[in-house]
């Protein structure tokens, strides 16, 4: 399992991706309102359409999608600008972040993630040196029924995956360039896989074990005070928990 899955698996235990729904709704509505700009027609603007593609894995009603994409074009001559920003940080023990942030307010978004960044042991890094610790993927967690392991694995390479990762009972974590985050989507649907979660991150190149529970905690609470500050999208970090903490945190 995957330091990125494990760190779901946290999150669910703890009962908070129900408690974040609210938020990833909005989260989806500002991304399709900054590709819109350059466009209302996903079928004319790729980033419109993979910013749609996105927001419909996390189920986001039409509705509100059609609401992003006026905002975004022009027609809500009201509508707050927005901006992606991207921050680079230095966490405690000696773990790196790399935090996404959408915001129609630079200052604020600064202020209130730098502060919680260095109340809670860490420093913000310059550009450039954190994000080459990472590369940009897009990520899955699917099921492969009944297909058998050598089976599902080429299959997986066929739909698009360039690295894979088997778990338990059938379930693999695939990763594929992340511009490709739809398509590969469609390919694994067709294909006979159960998707599970789909979205894009930062993966590490080399992950970082972290077995001290204490040491732990405090990662946890870090990430946990970002992904509770409105303008944070995702938080992105080189933490591997030991598996044998996991019921500690």
């Amino acid at each position: 399992m995957s330091g990125h899955s494990k760190w779901a698996s946290i999150k669910h235990k703890k009962g908070a991706a129900d408690a974040k729904r609210g938020k990833v709704f909005t989260m989806h509505a500002k991304l399709i309102a900054i590709a819109a700009r350059n466009g209302a027609d996903p079928d004319m603007n790729p980033a419109l359409r993979a910013a749609i593609d996105r927001a419909k894995v996390d189920n986001v009603p039409n509705a509100n999608i059609d609401r992003a994409i006026k905002k975004g074009s022009g027609a809500d001559k009201d509508a707050a600008q927005y901006s992606e920003i991207m921050y680079e940080v230095f966490g405690p023990e000696g773990c790196v972040f790399i935090i996404d942030v959408v915001t129609d307010n630079k200052n604020r978004a600064l202020t209130n993630v730098r502060t919680i960044v260095q109340k809670n042991g860490g420093n913000m890094g310059a550009s450039g040196s954190v994000v080459w610790k990472f590369d940009k993927k897009a990520y899955f967690e699917v099921d492969a029924g009944g297909m058998a392991a050598d089976e599902a694995e080429l299959s997986l390479i066929d739909c698009g995956a360039d690295d894979l990762e088997a778990g338990a009972n059938g379930r693999f974590e695939v990763y594929a360039a992340p511009d490709q985050l739809g398509e590969v989507r469609s390919r694994l649907e067709a294909a006979g896989f159960k998707v599970e979660k789909a979205e894009q991150i930062w993966k590490p190149k080399e992950e970082m074990k972290v077995s001290d529970a204490g040491a732990a905690k405090k990662i946890v609470k870090l990430i946990e005070l970002l992904e509770e500050d409105e303008d944070v999208n995702t938080v992105s970090t080189n933490v591997d928990f030991d598996e044998a903490i996991l019921g500690e945190l």
